[in-house]
């Protein structure tokens, strides 16, 4: 019997993923926060990272279907935005247990400029857009700067709706609450 927590856990997921098919800004989208709450809330380690990276890469293969992408488009640069989302799903882990408004806030804008270094890191080195000297590397990230603002918005606008959604929940719900482990099952 699927437990009414994980099972919450992963419809919300699976929604924050999904609105990214919904007409949106560029770049105001729930990804970083996705991850960010995937490693937050999710008991098991695995999980933390499978359901939300999976989430994602059903959103990317919908919007290639979508965009008429092929699958096998699948360029070296989203190697890195899969390993940015991963580190994000990392830094959401070091949230469990301490969840307070400051400490989501502050996850969320370090989530936000990881990604926005290391994948336009990625953009710079793997498409051939930008020149490979210090002007490309410049060129690439003054571009993507503009886009930034949008990212920052849609962080904040999904992580106050999955955190404070199901803050929430669990308020209102007590079965979605995380049992602790008993310590004869700790050992």
């Amino acid at each position: 019997m699927l437990n009414p927590r994980l099972g919450v856990l992963v419809i919300m997921i699976l929604v924050a993923a999904g609105s990214r098919l919904l007409p949106h800004p560029p770049n105001m989208t729930s990804v970083t926060a996705v991850a960010l709450f995937g490693g937050a809330y999710f008991s098991n380690r695995w999980l933390a990272f499978l359901v939300p990276l999976t989430a994602l890469l059903l959103s990317d293969v919908a919007l290639g279907l979508y965009w008429s992408w092929s699958i096998m488009a699948f360029q070296p640069h989203m190697e890195v935005q899969y390993l940015t989302f991963a580190l994000i799903v990392a830094m959401g882990l070091g949230l469990r247990g301490r969840l307070t408004p400051g400490r989501v806030a502050g996850a969320t804008l370090a989530s936000a400029i990881v990604f926005f270094v290391l994948t336009n890191l990625g953009e710079w080195f793997f498409q051939p857009l930008y020149p490979k000297t210090l002007a490309g590397f410049i060129a690439c990230y003054v571009a993507a700067i503009p886009f930034f603002g949008n990212t920052l918005i849609g962080d904040a606008v999904y992580t106050v709706l999955l955190f404070g959604g199901f803050h929430l929940l669990e308020s209102r719900f007590m079965g979605l609450r995380e049992r602790p482990m008993s310590v004869a099952a700790a050992h």
